[in-house]
């Protein structure tokens, strides 16, 4: 699917605290994401994230991370939490998929052209793409072969993920040009905590970017 002509969307994710969703909002990202993932260092519960998405402004998509859980539970906490998206960071099945009551977001960790030509088995929303690491489901400040992003464009909007800071990220959209990019790790003091200042220059470096 090509999406001509438009913007580049931005999703901040790893939000733990509502100073740093509006900071990201101020600043023009279009998507701020929650991790529901009890490993995860950035994990949140329920009632914070129902507490942040209601003190946030209009036209904002929120987005749930969420690894191999049950669906029921997914559909709860997005239900509950007033989300927009389900994104599922797992091995998650086309069928659990199709049980999501929100628009999905699958992700695949890519190490090789393999690893896109699953894509084919999904119908979802959109596609991100993250940085193969043992045992970590995203957050791994690492990048992947971003022209592995072109063959993935045949399969529906993709959002490149994986290492993404303020310096790589007008190389990464020129290079890969996605129809979306998702920062966690690359704008954090410390993991669940945003650097205001990588996080501005984050956003105006994509900004300046589109403007060239």
């Amino acid at each position: 699917m090509a999406i001509l002509n438009s913007p580049v969307k931005v999703k901040v994710c790893g939000m733990t605290q509502l100073k740093d969703a509006l900071l990201a909002v101020e600043h023009g990202a279009d998507a701020v994401g929650f991790i529901f993932y009890k490993k995860s260092p950035r994990s949140v519960n329920m009632k914070e994230v129902r507490e942040i998405i209601s003190k946030l402004p209009p036209f904002v998509d929120t987005v749930g991370v969420f690894v191999d859980e049950n669906v029921d539970r997914v559909n709860k906490v997005a239900e509950y939490c007033g989300l927009d998206l389900v994104q599922l960071h797992g091995e998650e099945s086309p069928s659990y998929c199709r049980k999501i009551k929100r628009r999905v977001i699958k992700a695949f960790r890519v190490k090789d052209i393999q690893s896109i030509q699953q894509l084919e088995k999904y119908s979802v929303s959109g596609f991100l793409l993250d940085t193969y690491t043992e045992n970590l489901h995203g957050g791994t400040g690492k990048v992947f072969d971003w022209n592995l992003a072109h063959p993935a464009k045949k399969m529906g909007p993709v959002i490149l993920a994986g290492g993404l800071t303020p310096r790589n990220i007008r190389q990464a959209i020129s290079q890969a040009r996605p129809y979306g990019v998702d920062v966690c790790s690359g704008v954090e003091k410390s993991p669940g905590i945003k650097d205001p200042e990588k996080v501005r220059a984050f956003l105006n470096n994509i900004k300046s970017g589109s403007k060239s």
